[in-house]
């Protein structure tokens, strides 16, 4: 079954929006609506970091953030359509510096107070308007959609496209920006972008985020108190063994939640996903192995692969200054053997990926440089760069499984191994994946070489190129300054075929011309259930809403 569902996803093009609703409908027959008293438990990979969108920037902790929230703008169930959400319409001007947006009327917070326009923009501005280097350090996804903030205090922070917010009145709110971007409307379907009740940000004190080292302390909205207009309410964490508890709010402004309470455990390891799966101990699991699909199924359960919208790259940090020298980059680039990678490590569908963003983007370049495996090749760029005894350390994560990449140690260990036949001395650093590893390369930039990746927020190439090169960042040691500007260019854009050729001229240059890092692969990640779970639809962007999920 597993295999057909995976036949039509090839098929899809994200870029074009098309549901796979259909096909799970077409598979949950009639069902009915369950036991609506019951407890869904979800088990996830990794702990999230805290409660509060603007600060996260991981599937993790974006997974019950969407439970608890609603953007303005979302994601059709099953694609990357845009649909309404709080918003019930959106009007963008000629010139693109204006969005006007009407609200949802009658829309209550979780602590009972009202969404408005005013809650709308109080949100926007509090984005704005966030002071301190630590708290503007940890607002990854506003940096790269917003570009900065009233005053920047982090190095990171850029002249912001964000002029204001106005309520004109109870159901309409309309955003200026300074200049054209392309990235909008679009972008507000992120998680990241969820609206929180301002009542609630001031009573705990959302703002005040602490750093000591590279630990950072967020205030009680994050930990204890966050609150949003989504299906389910929150109720409690346990940080002990990462599980958080979630209740049905019986006064959603759209369809209630199917389960009384959403329970989403963390357990690390795949295998012992699996395991409580097939015991009946939880109901879904997200990115099972791929061998066990087939298994899976035939034990009675359900197996729902995603297209693959994401990407899995290898980064390597120009802060050390032998990778600094671009035929250093280009020789480990020819070092690895990508193919083999892709068809020993990673699910059937897997493909090595040519650049930063999958095909079906607009502004995909077919005629980018390639790194074929030559590990010839490398030793010579490497003898060429005076680096024959070139010594790197190589980080990747642990306690956690990406869609993109759903064991990092067998990823690392394969890389790692081809790097050494090439002649290149690797130093392997583990780090947990929210308790260091993301702090240690984003904020930090300890690694020489790393792994990390990106599942597609919204349909735009922005999304991917963007997010990764469009600024300087700790993760890449990446500080080529006309990079950055062709990125803003090309998202400055208004002209939709100017926009697609510049692009395309993104990565090009990417990929010849600068080589930050090296694209490995795109993957198909799966998500599974009992026998007894219908209503659930995949997304391709891994942005399951659960409260269309019954249990039976």
């Amino acid at each position: 079954m597993y295999r057909v569902r995976r036949a039509l996803a090839a098929a899809v093009s994200v870029g074009l929006a098309v549901s796979l609703a259909a096909c799970a409908d077409s598979e949950r027959g009639e069902g009915g609506e369950g036991d609506n008293n019951a407890t869904l438990t979800i088990a996830g990979t990794g702990k999230p970091k805290n409660f509060d969108p603007i600060f996260n920037d991981d599937g993790e902790s974006f997974r019950p953030a969407r439970q608890i929230y609603d953007t303005l703008i979302q994601n059709k169930a099953g694609s990357a359509e845009l649909e309404p959400a709080l918003a019930t319409k959106w009007d963008v001007s000629p010139d693109g510096k204006q969005i006007t947006f009407t609200l949802r009327e009658g829309v209550k917070f979780q602590d009972g107070t009202d969404f408005n326009a005013e809650a709308a923009c109080f949100n926007l501005d509090r984005w704005f308007n966030m002071k301190g280097a630590a708290a503007q350090s940890q607002m990854i996804y506003y940096q790269d959609v917003f570009g900065g903030f009233a005053k920047n205090e982090t190095d990171a922070g850029g002249d912001p496209y964000y002029k204001g917010c106005q309520a004109t009145n109870p159901t309409t709110a309309v955003m200026s920006l300074n200049k054209f971007r392309g990235a909008l409307p679009a972008a507000l379907t992120l998680t990241a972008f969820s609206i929180s009740s301002p009542t609630a940000l001031k009573k705990y004190d959302a703002d005040k985020v602490t750093q000591s080292g590279d630990s950072f302390t967020y205030a009680a909205y994050a930990t204890e108190h966050p609150v949003g207009t989504g299906p389910y309410k929150f109720e409690s964490y346990d940080a002990s063994n990462g599980t958080t508890t979630l209740v049905r709010n019986e006064d959603y402004w759209g369809e209630k939640a199917k389960t009384a309470k959403l329970v989403i455990r963390t357990i690390e390891q795949e295998s012992a996903r699996k395991q409580e799966l097939e015991s009946g101990a939880v109901d879904i699991i997200d990115f099972p192995a791929a061998q066990d699909w087939k298994a899976l199924e035939g034990k009675g359960m359900k197996v729902e692969v995603r297209p693959a919208f994401n990407v899995l790259y290898l980064g390597m940090n120009e802060k050390n200054p032998k990778l600094k020298d671009l035929r250093v980059r280009q020789a480990i680039a020819y070092a690895i053997n990508r193919e083999q990678l892709v068809k020993t490590k990673l699910p059937e569908g897997a493909e090595v990926a040519k650049e930063f963003m999958p095909k079906t983007l607009t502004g995909y370049a077919d005629d980018v440089t390639e790194y074929k495996y030559d590990p010839a090749k490398a030793k010579q760029l490497l003898a060429a760069a005076g680096a024959t005894n070139l010594s790197l350390k190589f980080y990747y994560p642990t306690e956690v499984t990406r869609p993109y990449m759903p064991d990092p140690k067998a990823i690392y260990t394969s890389i790692a191994a081809d790097l050494t036949a090439a002649g290149i001395k690797v130093e392997p650093v583990a780090r947990p994946w929210n308790g260091g590893y993301k702090d240690d390369i984003q904020q930090a930039g300890k690694h020489d070489l790393h792994l990390l990746g990106w599942t597609g927020d919204f349909n735009d190439a922005y999304n991917f190129v963007g997010t990764f090169f469009g600024r300087e960042k700790p993760e890449f040691g990446f500080t080529d300054k006309a990079a950055f500007a062709a990125i803003a260019a090309a998202d400055g854009e208004p002209d939709a075929t100017k926009r697609e050729e510049a692009y395309k001229q993104v990565n090009r240059d990417l990929l010849g011309k600068y080589l930050p890092a090296l694209p490995i692969s795109h993957s198909p990640p799966a998500i599974a259930t009992a026998g007894n779970i219908d209503g659930l639809v995949a997304s391709p962007l891994t942005d399951e809403r659960f409260y269309t999920v019954s249990k039976s």
